[in-house]
């Protein structure tokens, strides 16, 4: 999904050419190396329907994995040949896992609001689709106002498919693959439960 996200964006600057393609692998690798590593971090022995790399190999091959994955990342994002999408790429980085700590922060967390919440959820979903909007029409060699709708496009994005998923951990009858209940498990205040909380 974000990759394609990548791409269309790419194609609505412009046209998608070597830069956009490096740029969308990046991007997609970065991100499979954030979810082996999160896995590990929530002990979670599923991920969509499948076994975990960690639950198949054990954390210390995940978490090699989780590295090798991001350091092919860089690669690719080197070959962009781009200084402002490797500044990207990197902060980025960084906001994920500032958003993953906030999360375990607030595990337990008496603050049921959703400002909270949508602190969490933009760093760490809407800003890897923010990026993947934004990174696509640059490199493509869109306007600076095509990139920055595109960057706020992505933002709503990612925004409304981490709501979704939310909404599918209480959903036993969705075809996701997602095994159900696991962020009430694990003590995340989700808007569902903010809203239950706060009714």
């Amino acid at each position: 999904m974000r990759p394609i996200l990548v791409l269309l964006s790419a194609k609505y600057a412009g046209k998608v050419n070597d830069r956009v393609l490096n740029a969308a692998v990046a991007l997609e690798l970065l991100h499979t190396a954030s979810l082996v590593h999160d896995d590990i971090i929530d002990e979670s022995d599923q991920r969509r329907g499948q076994q975990s790399v960690n639950a198949l190999f054990g954390n210390k091959v995940a978490v090699l994995v989780g590295d090798f994955l991001f350091s092919r990342a860089l690669t690719h994002a080197c070959l962009c040949a781009c200084p402002e999408f490797s500044d990207w790429l990197a902060c980025l980085g960084q906001t994920l896992s500032d958003g993953e700590l906030r999360q375990l922060a607030r595990t337990g967390s008496t603050d049921f609001s959703e400002e909270a919440y949508y602190d969490v959820i933009e760093k760490k979903t809407a800003s890897l689709f923010s990026l993947c909007a934004k990174a696509g029409a640059h490199l493509a060699g869109g306007s600076s106002e095509d990139v920055r709708s595109m960057e706020l496009f992505g933002k709503y994005v990612g925004v409304c498919f981490q709501l979704k998923d939310d909404i599918f951990d209480y959903d036993t009858q969705n075809a996701t693959g997602k095994p159900t209940g696991n962020d009430m498990k694990e003590g995340k205040l989700t808007l569902p439960v903010i809203h239950s909380l706060n009714a």
